[in-house]
């Protein structure tokens, strides 16, 4: 309770008193009774009540969160051209009175989610787009009083201002630039782009009506139910796309790995192939040069000798053809050759 507060309350009780002691005065009256003291009384409470509620009528305390705009009779244009701040101030009793406004932050929210919004029930923007879709737009405008253009605001307004600027501008603003876009963008691509349009003409045309825009909140898109259930079936069939692209993807894969693992057997195996040959080769290679080298090393005397050799063992004289002259005597066949 402030201290106007408090002396309008003693001012109702000095009031009373001297109702009751007008009462008491009028029965003595009535019976001739002497009331000498009790006018006397009437008189002091009568000047207490008078001040007291003079004086209540003339304090006004502005609280810390509030800016008053004095109306008064005795000024030119009826209101002062400075707005009182918050603490104790004087004004002319009963000639002139105060209008407050808040400092602080204010909040108007149009939603279509009932006891949500400023109204209740659905207080959602209806919106064609650019493609002749209805969208359903949920906003808050976070807005406060400019405390330098109070008096101007008061002058134009008076206290209607949320209900006659504040929701009309930003409705009609939001259904303006919504309009511009369509329906995909708006859900989409272009959202932060025209929330960041409202914006702008938000701050411009409260600026100019006295007010300071603190943000516009864009809360949600609604779309109508049959273009949702549109939606909901493209969705659908690009899932299914999505899924049968997927399984394509997958299934070229496998192929693919098929094919290495065939094509890497068969390169295995002409590897193979080509080892087998090349050693065949190199053994061929090997074994002629072994025939040459043994054809090389053959002499006549070498060949007789291998011939004796391969004889029965107890051979020990053989007869030569009758066209030679003599017999060749056995070699020693103890010794290596």
């Amino acid at each position: 309770m402030n201290i106007s507060s408090l002396l309008q309350g003693i001012a109702s009780f000095a009031w009373i008193g001297l109702i009751g002691i007008l009462v008491a005065i009028s029965m003595r009256a009535t019976r001739k009774q002497p009331v000498g003291g009790l006018s006397t009384a009437a008189i002091v409470l009568l000047v207490a009540a008078v001040l007291l509620t003079s004086i209540g009528a003339g304090i006004v305390f502005v609280e810390p969160d509030e800016l008053a705009v004095v109306v008064t009779v005795l000024g030119e244009g009826g209101i002062r051209p400075e707005p009182l701040d918050s603490g104790l101030h004087w004004i002319v009793p009963f000639a002139e009175r105060v209008e407050r406004f808040p400092k602080t932050n204010q909040n108007y929210t149009m939603s279509s989610v009932a006891d949500e919004g400023a109204q209740n029930g659905d207080d959602s923007i209806q919106v064609r787009t650019k493609d002749g879709q209805q969208v359903y737009i949920d906003a808050s405008v976070i807005y406060a009083v400019d405390p330098l253009k109070v008096v101007q605001l008061y002058s134009t307004w008076r206290s209607n201002y949320e209900d006659q600027f504040v929701r009309t501008q930003a409705r009609g603003i939001i259904r303006d630039v919504a309009s511009q876009y369509g329906v995909e963008e708006i859900v989409s691509t272009k959202r932060e782009e025209m929330a960041n349009s409202i914006t702008d003409q938000l701050v411009t045309i409260f600026a100019e009506n006295n007010l300071i825009l603190r943000d516009f909140v864009l809360r949600n898109i609604r779309f109508s139910d049959e273009y949702a259930a549109a939606v909901e079936q493209k969705q659908i069939a690009e899932q299914q796309a999505q899924q049968a692209k997927f399984v394509v993807e997958q299934r070229k894969q496998e192929a693919e790995q098929a094919r290495q693992v065939a094509q890497g057997s068969a390169d295995a195996a002409v590897i193979a192939a080509e080892g087998a040959a090349q050693a065949r080769l190199i053994q061929a290679q090997a074994e002629a040069e072994a025939n040459r080298l043994l054809a090389e090393s053959l002499t006549p005397e070498l060949i007789q000798y291998q011939y004796i050799l391969n004889l029965a063992p107890g051979v020990q004289t053989i007869f030569i053809p009758s066209d030679q002259q003599f017999i060749l005597p056995l070699p020693d066949t103890t010794t290596t050759p």
